[in-house]
C-alpha cells in the first residue's frame, strides 16, 4: 500500500502517476552521483568550508565520541560508519566501516564508551566502540519495542541532560491517526521505561536541547499534496512532557487538515515557535556552543535543510541561522549557507550539523557522500 501517495499529482506541470512520482523522487536523488562544488557554496564573510571527510556514503546523523571519532549514520545505505583525525589536521585521514545491512540506521548517538543507533524498530548499542573500531564487537539490542514501519521509520537520536534517550517515532503515513505514531519518545540508556514524551509530531528528524536551560528543540516536517506552499515545516520548542504539536489535526499552528482537522481547533495544540520553508525538509539542528565564530552566534540555533523532491520549485538545500532565547522565542532567522542547489539542480544535501570541539561545525551530506568543515577566521 502506498500511503500518503495520490494516484495522480502534478510536478512542475506535468501529471504523474502514483508509481510515477515514486519513482522520481527516488531516481532524482541517487547518493554519490554528484561533483562537489565548495566554490558555489556561499557564506558570511570570513566564513570558509572545506572537506572533513569523502565517501562516507548516504552520510546522516552525526556524533563524536569521548576519544574524537565521529561516528555516521546512513538510511539508504544501511552502514554505519566512524571517521579518525589522527593527525589533528581538521580532516579525517580514517573512514572505517563499523556495522552494514542493518535497517536504515540514520541516528546515532554516544554515551559512556558506547555507540547507539537508531534503525528501523529498534536501537542496538556498540560497547567499548573506540578501542574496537578495527573490529567491533556485534551489537546488543538495546529496545525492540519500536514500530518496524518504513515510511517515516528513520529516526534520529538524542540523549537528554536527564540521561534519557529521545527517539521520534514518525506518521507511517502522509497524514493519518494512528495511536503509537507521530510522537517523540524517551527511555533509560539500558532500554527501560519507555514513555511518550510529545505527540502530535509528523515527522521529526532533527533534535537538540538548549545548552542553558536543557529544554527540547525539535524540527518538524509538515504533510504533502496541499501544493508548493503548504504546510510550513515546524521548529517545536518541547519545555515539558505531554504538550501535543497538531499533527494530523492542525498543521503549522493554524490550518486545519481537510480531512481529520473537522470538529477540531488549532487553539487545542501547541503551534510551533518558527515556520520554516514548505517541504523544505528540515532535519537536523544544532545549538552554537563553540568560541570559534564571532560572538553573535553564540547559541544561535543552526538548522539543516535537506531540500524538497516534490515542488514544481525546489527549496531547501542549505543551513538556516536562529537567533533564539531560551524561553522559546525566535528573534530572527536567516540563511547561513547555502549554494548545494543550482536552479533547479543539486549537487548536494545537506543532512544534520554539530559543533566541534574547537568551535567549527561539521555538515554531514547523504547525496554527495562527504562531511564538510564550517570554520572562522577574521
Amino acid at each position: 500500500m502506498l500511503s500518503g501517495i495520490p494516484s495522480t499529482a502534478t510536478i512542475a506541470g506535468v501529471k504523474l502517476s502514483r508509481i510515477s512520482v515514486l519513482l522520481l523522487g527516488v531516481l532524482l536523488f541517487i547518493p554519490g552521483q554528484a561533483e562537489v562544488r565548495l566554490d558555489q557554496i556561499r557564506l558570511p564573510p570570513g566564513f570558509r568550508i572545506s572537506i572533513y571527510a569523502k565517501d562516507v556514503e548516504n552520510a546522516r546523523q552525526m556524533v563524536r565520541a569521548e576519544q574524537g571519532t565521529i561516528f555516521v549514520g546512513s538510511r539508504h545505505a544501511g552502514k554505519v560508519w566512524a571517521l579518525s583525525d589522527t593527525d589533528n589536521d581538521q580532516r579525517a585521514d580514517k573512514v572505517r566501516l563499523i556495522d552494514s545491512g542493518l535497517n536504515m540506521p540514520s541516528g546515532v548517538e554516544f554515551r559512556d564508551s558506547a555507540l547507539y543507533v537508531g534503525a528501523i524498530g529498534r536501537i542496538l548499542r556498540y560497547d567499548s566502540i573506540e578501542s574496537s573500531l578495527d573490529h567491533p564487537s556485534p551489537a546488543v539490542v538495546v529496545s525492540d519495542a519500536l514500530p518496524d514501519n518504513k515510511s517515516h521509520g528513520w529516526k534520529y537520536l538524542r540523549f537528554g541532560p536527564n540521561g534519557k534517550l529521545y527517539i521520534p517515532v514518525g506518521a507511517p503515513c502522509n497524514v493519518c491517526d494512528q495511536a503509537g505514531f507521530g510522537e517523540i519518545r524517551h527511555m533509560n540508556a539500558d532500554g527501560s521505561d519507555m514513555t511518550t514524551y510529545a505527540r502530535g509530531v509528523r515527522n521529526s528528524v532533527g533534535l537538540a536541547f538548549h545548552p542553558e536551560n536543557h529544554m527540547l528543540w525539535f524540527t518538524d516536517n509538515g504533510r504533502d499534496h496541499l501544493g508548493d506552499d503548504l504546510p510550513a515545516d515546524e521548529l517545536n520548542h518541547a519545555p515539558k512532557p505531554g504538550m501535543h504539536f497538531g499533527f494530523p489535526y492542525c498543521h503549522q499552528g493554524d490550518l486545519l487538515d481537510e480531512e481529520y482537522g473537522k470538529g477540531r481547533d488549532c487553539g487545542d495544540y501547541t503551534p510551533p515557535v518558527a515556520r520554516l520553508d514548505p517541504h523544505g525538509a528540515a532535519l537536523g539542528l544544532a545549538f552554537y556552543t563553540g568560541n570559534m565564530f564571532p560572538a553573535e552566534y553564540t547559541n544561535r540555533l543552526f538548522i539543516v535543510q535537506h531540500g524538497s523532491w516534490n515542488r514544481s520549485e525546489k527549496v531547501g538545500y542549505r543551513i538556516l541561522s536562529l537567533r533564539v532565547l531560551a524561553d522559546g522565542t525566535v528573534v530572527n532567522q536567516e540563511v547561513f549557507a547555502s549554494g548545494w542547489l543550482q536552479g533547479e539542480q543539486a549537487w548536494g544535501r545537506p543532512n544534520d550539523v554539530m559543533v566541534m570541539p574547537d568551535g567549527a561545525l561539521l555538515v554531514s551530506d547523504d547525496y554527495a557522500d562527504v562531511i564538510y568543515r564550517i570554520s572562522y577566521a577574521q
